[in-house]
């Protein structure tokens, strides 16, 4: 075991890891004997992008859904805050947004939801180092998919691409350089403050665009009106604003302009 591997989340160990190439035989179809069976009783990480996703597909403000929908698990390990997506308090547990039919949000389904079987893991940073991600799959004796006959092979990237991942990916390439920051080197974790702060700016889009136009953001940091005028409205462009300010925010790195005399102004 290598010394990324050793340092694996639970769920990962004792699961297959995939090969750069390796394939693996999937399908996920209402004629699959155990369709639907996955969806009940599972915990399932959303990411910044699966809430926006999820809360616009609904009509709901971000927050809204938060509250609807999440829980925020608290763990004496976790340096981060994370968001889970809330399952039915009935019998079985089942998610929300399954119905007879299958997945009633499919086009918003959660990144966890697309990888599925697929398990992916990005190992604890290294100060210089860009750390490349590990890819897993889960054999689960409920899953079917993987006997069906003639059903196709797979490789991680081939699947990946099939699932619309590349482009959630590369949208939130941000976050995932927030989560994986050599800051972190060492056990540092966040003050409560920056905990929310970051809870904010990556979940709660709705109320992180409130704390641009009507607070004193704007006069503390130098932003291009042009940029301003986007941030008002597309959601995705304010996603990737925000993961730029958390950096200045948290790790203290130069990526906002500060207006100057603003920290002066801020003193008074």
């Amino acid at each position: 075991m290598t010394a990324s591997e050793a340092n694996l989340p639970a769920f990962l160990i004792d699961k297959r890891r995939l090969k750069e190439g390796e394939v693996f035989p999937f399908a996920c179809h209402p004629g699959v004997p155990c369709f639907n069976s996955c969806c009940a009783d599972v915990n399932i990480v959303l990411t910044p992008l699966d809430v926006l996703r999820l809360a616009r597909r609904l009509g709901l403000h971000t927050r809204d859904f938060l509250e609807t929908f999440t829980s925020n698990p608290i763990t004496k390990d976790l340096k981060l805050p994370m968001v889970m997506l809330k399952m039915k308090d009935e019998e079985g547990k089942p998610c929300p947004f399954v119905g007879a039919a299958g997945c009633t949000v499919y086009g918003e389904r959660p990144w966890a939801c697309r990888m599925y079987p697929l398990g992916m893991a990005i190992p604890p940073a290294r100060a210089g180092e860009e750390p490349e991600p590990m890819f897993f799959v889960f054999e689960d004796d409920h899953c079917q998919g993987r006997e069906q006959p003639g059903c196709r092979t797979w490789t991680a990237t081939a699947w990946r691409e099939d699932q619309g991942l590349a482009q959630q990916d590369e949208l939130e390439a941000g976050f995932r350089d927030l989560v994986s920051h050599p800051w972190f080197i060492g056990g540092r974790t966040l003050d409560p403050k920056r905990m929310h702060m970051f809870y904010t700016a990556c979940y709660d889009l709705d109320t992180f665009r409130s704390f641009i136009f009507e607070s004193s953001f704007r006069e503390r940091f130098e932003v291009p009106p042009e940029e301003l005028e986007e941030l008002k409205s597309n959601d995705e462009a304010l996603l990737r604003f925000a993961f730029r300010w958390l950096r200045f925010a948290i790790f203290a790195e130069p990526t906002m302009k500060v207006r100057e005399g603003a920290a002066e102004r801020s003193e008074k």
